[in-house]
């Protein structure tokens, strides 16, 4: 059967004849498999052939001719031109269909991943891939090739809430160890974008502990934001390691994050001018790294957390009080950390309503 299917008109006949019970389904995939050489060969093939298909009944068909015409090289011209053609498919298929080749379906995905990177266009393809998962996934706690991709996208756009629908499941089924390795530090810095520093933390931690030969530039980086996070979120920076990381991890971390360990170390010490002093020393390294914006924040969280042990210790205390105490310019800065301490979720700042 598989022979007599030498033209395209013939495949076409095919796919729509053969794309309604599961039965149909897997002989129709056999065919397909057999065609896939002779349909990238043929020259009469392009995206008007799409037109005797549906997306949404012939998912399968539609897929594998969807492969053919999205390979090879692409220009900025034909990305902006299949990007709108990918997202509808992706958004119309049936699922069941797409599962049959979902190895074919990942690679489309990720080809629309990489428009819409070059177009400078990510948001575009934020709706589409978060489609593609849940479309992808037989189950809410399985990850999926595509997690990781559909986070990237989320970053680089900006979209942090997009991004945290995903990050909500609890993930349980791992086909490849390197999808989850992306997904919990794509995910970190999602969470770190909206603030779930309790998250972030849980996501970085996966990613510190991973189980790994030889330490990467993502768990480098990773750990860094590890340190800051740590002492924004929970006030402490402990040089100590997880039990349950790498050898290579608990050799090489220490040795090329040395000025994370530095600040985590003075953060610990409490003395907020030898802090600051530090960061403005190390301030060239921190915005090489990306991670100047953190470590502002890790110095603000360390006024605060002066602020609420003297509130602790003493029942009453004027604004330039708290200002002259923990080396604040004035009266004016005191009154801003005080307010967004009350506002903070995060810490046990009640006792501020004591400051008069």
């Amino acid at each position: 059967m598989i022979g007599a299917v030498n033209s395209v008109e013939a495949v076409i006949t095919s796919i729509q004849g053969l794309s309604g019970s599961p039965e149909d389904l897997s002989a129709l995939h056999d065919l397909l498999r057999g065609a896939q050489d002779s349909l990238r060969a043929e020259p009469g093939v392009n995206f008007s052939t799409l037109d005797q298909l549906d997306a949404s009944k012939h998912s399968l068909g539609y897929l594998y001719f969807l492969e053919v015409l999205t390979c090879g090289p692409v220009s900025k011209e034909k990305a902006a031109y299949e990007i709108p053609i990918i997202a509808r498919f992706i958004n119309s298929c049936d699922a069941g269909q797409i599962r049959l080749a979902s190895y074919k379906f990942v690679s489309l995905c990720k080809i629309l991943k990489d428009h819409v990177i070059a177009l400078g266009d990510p948001l575009r393809g934020v709706g589409p891939l978060l489609n593609a998962v849940q479309k992808l996934q037989v189950s809410s706690k399985r990850l999926t090739a595509l997690h990781p991709d559909v986070l990237q996208l989320c970053l680089q756009a900006k979209s942090y809430k997009s991004g945290f629908s995903i990050l909500s499941d609890d993930i349980v089924e791992i086909d490849q160890p390197r999808d989850f390795f992306l997904y919990s530090y794509y995910g970190g810095m999602i969470c770190i974008g909206l603030k779930r520093f309790q998250k972030a933390l849980e996501l970085l931690y996966n990613v510190v502990t991973a189980p790994m030969h030889q330490v990467n530039a993502i768990a480098l980086e990773a750990y860094k934001k590890y340190i800051l996070v740590s002492l924004i979120h929970n006030g402490q920076f402990t040089n100590t390691l997880p039990k349950c990381a790498s050898t290579a991890a608990q050799r090489s971390f220490k040795n090329y994050t040395g000025p994370y360990i530095e600040l985590g170390n003075c953060y610990n010490d409490g003395k907020i001018g030898e802090l600051e002093a530090l960061v403005v020393a190390r301030n060239a390294e921190f915005e090489e790294d990306k991670n100047l914006g953190l470590v502002k924040q890790a110095v603000s969280s360390l006024y605060k957390r002066n602020i609420l042990r003297l509130t602790q210790k003493y029942l009453t205390l004027s604004l330039q009080d708290i200002a002259n105490m923990v080396q604040l310019g004035n009266a004016k800065e005191a009154e801003m950390h005080v307010l967004q301490m009350v506002l903070c979720p995060t810490l046990d700042f009640w006792k501020l309503a004591l400051l008069v």
